[in-house]
Formats: C-alpha cells, sequence, structure tokens
C-alpha cells in the first residue's frame, strides 16, 4: 500500500480551511494546515516531508504565498506548490516555473485532480 500524500494547506479563513481539509482528508490525504506563511515555514520546517503544499497567493502576516513558495523551493525541493487566488493569473505577479495556480473559486475536484497528479511513487 502506497503512502497517504502530505499536504500543507496555508489559508487564512478558518471556515475554507476546515471545510477543505477535512475533505481532503475524507478522501485519503494527509492534511496539515496553517493559518499564514510564518506558521507554514514553522512546520515546514518542524515536519518536512509534505508532498504538496496549497496555498493563497494573498495572506496575512506580511508573508504572500509566493514568498512561502520560494522557502518551500529551499526547504522541499522534491514538493510541489500550489496556489491559489481569486485575481486572474494575469493580475498577479509572474509566478516561478515550479508553481501551479489554481484560480478562485476552485471545486474541490480541480483540487483533486492537481492533487492527484503529485501522488507519491510506489
Amino acid at each position: 500500500m502506497s503512502e497517504p500524500l502530505r499536504v500543507l494547506m496555508v489559508e487564512d479563513q478558518e471556515d475554507l480551511r476546515e471545510l477543505i481539509g477535512q475533505a481532503l482528508r475524507d478522501f485519503g490525504i494527509e492534511v496539515h494546515t496553517a493559518t499564514d506563511g510564518p506558521a507554514a515555514v514553522k512546520l515546514i520546517d518542524l515536519n518536512g516531508g509534505f508532498d504538496v503544499v496549497f496555498s493563497d497567493v494573498n495572506m496575512p502576516e506580511g508573508m504572500s504565498g509566493l514568498e512561502l513558495s520560494a522557502h518551500v523551493a529551499n526547504a522541499l525541493p522534491n514538493a510541489r506548490m500550489i496556489l491559489s487566488s481569486g485575481y486572474a493569473r494575469s493580475q498577479l505577479p509572474p509566478l516561478p516555473d515550479n508553481v501551479e495556480f489554481l484560480p478562485k473559486p476552485y471545486r474541490l475536484k480541480q483540487l483533486m485532480t492537481l492533487l492527484k497528479e503529485s501522488s507519491p511513487a510506489t
């Protein structure tokens, strides 16, 4: 049996964080959550080993999803980074090559499709 996908979801809206987190757990995904970039960096530095980091682009506490993606690229070079935003991709700064984009509002099915592409190799 393969290892469950380990996802770090960074979302400042508590209701959305809880809803999506629980839905992903229902699909057998190991989900860790953080409320902002600095909290995510702490989790990455303490736990590491995430397969995917999924974050909003605009977040509180002075660290954007783009800044978080730079930390992820250094700390977790094999992890995938997915950024989400209510802004169109063309309205955002250029995204690094290692970052995938999921426009808001998204459907759970869209997120699951992206995540399935990153299931750990067995």
